[in-house]
């Protein structure tokens, strides 16, 4: 095998693996903000979530991981459309922000 042909090899299961760890915290986002919109009652719209941002940074232990911003839509009523942000630092929820909405209670 040319260095070419091993450099290309290693590019493609980099580029393989980069993949599956954007998947697997996409997939942690949607999990962590439908469970936090059913906890308070709210409806996530379109049941998914969009990446924003990303970028590198560290752990609690050190260990450089990436940070990826995602954002998405909610409602507390079927009717208005609010934005709220997950923070994903590699697999794990950083934090998650809601936008302020109104609590409608019935009494």
């Amino acid at each position: 095998m040319s260095f070419w042909e091993t450099l290309l090899a290693i590019a493609l299961v980099l580029g393989a693996w980069l993949f599956y760890e954007a998947l697997r915290a996409r997939e942690a986002a949607v999990r962590a903000t439908r469970d936090a919109c059913r906890r308070q009652g709210l409806q996530l719209l379109d049941d998914t979530v969009h990446g924003t941002r990303l970028r590198l940074a560290r752990d609690a232990e050190g260990i450089v991981r990436v940070r990826r911003t995602f954002e998405f839509d909610f409602s507390e009523d079927g009717f208005n459309r609010r934005s709220g942000r997950v923070v994903m630092l590699g697999p794990n929820l950083e934090t998650l922000q809601l936008e302020p909405y109104a609590v409608v209670r019935s009494i």
